[in-house]
């Protein structure tokens, strides 16, 4: 899979408005570029691209695989807990007062919305009368409910801003830079490194709370980082890609589909198809109506929809 990941970073660097064989990609990658534009186009605008998207690709696909074992529920995705909700709040509070002073940026926004919204679900859940996995998705669902309306109340009063808000709810990486990859780089990866130090905990969770805690496992203890290692991956990513869904749902069953149930393995090789995932959706809004560009949330919906569905009836089917 890493090598599978490497040919799909490799290949999309050369796609584009301008594209490039795979040996001008090379040689510009490596500054052997005869052509100083190649060398611009990679270093300054595609490169930063393809590892941003990379990135929040595992992360959503980390993010995934700890909600779906901390619920025991193949349909749970990285937004189930309000995360997305809190976000999309959050860059359009931004957005509605980015002419004020001072400002606060559409990302560090949707990264606070997204990352209070969890906070206050889980709070929820711990006090909730129907045990802390149920109370903490309904809380979850309540949550996201009453921050969508919000959101809609407040661009119903200020239409001004509906175009850049759905524009960044649709997701993309248009205005990716080294700058945004710094931030990501920052939040992701401790966010990654705890879904994974949680893989023997979600295996225990897989036979039930009571067989887990039989087993030793302090369950609000393993509840809680796995809610925040999932909920950071996820809001790391949204705050630089707007909200991308489904790769959090696809990625942890393909993964298990591969590799068996083992969280140790189902994260890394999660974290690969991710990555791979929305690099091909990305690949497809950059160049299917070139030189226009298309919100990568779009293709990863056509993706993931068909999915997600399959999903629901092989479930029928087992029942």
């Amino acid at each position: 899979m890493a090598i599978v990941l490497l040919a799909a970073i490799v290949i999309s660097l050369g796609l584009g408005a301008v594209d490039l064989t795979i040996r001008e990609t090379v040689a510009a990658l490596f500054d052997h570029a005869l052509n100083a534009t190649h060398r611009a186009i990679i270093w300054d605008f595609r490169l930063p691209r393809i590892l941003l998207v990379a990135l929040c690709g595992a992360a959503l696909a980390v993010a995934g695989t700890g909600f779906q074992g901390l619920f025991r529920n193949p349909l749970a995705d990285p937004y189930v807990v309000g995360a997305s909700g809190g976000a999309a709040l959050g860059a359009t509070l931004a957005i509605i007062f980015r002419f004020s002073q001072p400002s606060i940026p559409v990302g560090i926004g949707a990264f606070i919305g997204s990352m209070l919204a969890v906070m206050v679900v889980f709070t929820i859940s711990e006090f909730s009368n129907f045990g802390s996995i149920a109370g903490l998705l309904l809380a979850g669902s309540a949550m996201s409910a009453m921050l969508t309306a919000i959101n809609s109340l407040l661009l119903l009063m200020n239409d001004e801003v509906l175009h850049g808000v759905y524009a960044w709810l649709l997701g993309s990486f248009a205005n990716a830079s080294w700058g945004q990859l710094k931030q990501a780089i920052v939040l992701a990866p401790p966010a990654i490194l705890t879904i994974w130090l949680m893989a023997r905990s979600m295996d225990a969770l897989a036979a039930g709370e009571e067989t887990a805690q039989s087993l030793g496992l302090n369950l609000r203890r393993a509840r809680l980082l796995i809610v925040i290692g999932s909920s950071l991956a996820t809001a790391a990513a949204v705050s630089v890609s707007g909200t991308v869904g489904f790769v959090g749902l696809i990625a942890p069953h393909l993964a298990r589909s591969l590799v068996g149930a083992n969280h140790k393995n189902v994260i890394p090789i999660s974290m690969l198809m991710g990555a791979v995932l929305l690099l091909l959706a990305d690949d497809l809004a950059r160049t299917i109506m070139a030189p226009v560009e298309m919100p990568v949330g779009i293709f990863t919906a056509l993706l993931g929809g068909p999915f997600f569905i399959y999903l629901m009836k092989r479930g029928e089917r087992g029942s």
